[in-house]
């Protein structure tokens, strides 16, 4: 897959997982995918998560996103660093996406929203064919 393809990818399955330390201690969660494109990977949490306070500390992630077809596995996994956007129109935008986020906004405000992009991954892209091949690496 080329950088095109691999965006492509991520937005037709947005769900992936992604883990982070906390100090030596590992953790991977589930998320949805906001978007991708050449600007870089967009997601959401809430600032209460312990993701928040995670990323906080230390921006290093890797998400791994699949098709979730066993018989024709394809798997991404990126890693890189995630940067901060206070951007209170986008969060208005991804609220506006995303009814399930609308009764938390309007209790707690959407300075309680925060919001992600990894600018600059690294991506590999792992199939059952490519099993034992040597990893290629695409930048993002």
């Amino acid at each position: 897959m080329n950088k095109q393809e691999i965006m492509e990818f991520l937005n037709s399955n947005p769900i992936f997982h992604m883990a982070t330390a906390d100090g030596d201690t590992p953790h991977v969660r589930g998320m949805l995918l906001y978007r991708a494109d050449e600007k870089g990977i967009v997601f959401n949490t809430g600032k209460i998560k312990d993701l928040y306070h995670q990323l906080s500390k230390n921006p290093k992630v890797e998400l791994c996103f699949t098709n979730g077809i066993f018989e024709n596995l394809i798997q991404v996994r990126i890693t890189g660093t995630v940067e901060a956007i206070e951007d209170l129109e986008l969060k208005k935008e991804i609220v506006a996406k995303r009814e399930f986020l609308k009764p938390w906004i309007d209790k707690v405000g959407y300075e309680q929203l925060a919001v992600y992009i990894v600018k600059k991954g690294s991506a590999t892209v792992w199939t059952m064919a490519t099993n034992t091949d040597p990893k290629e690496y695409i930048q993002l």
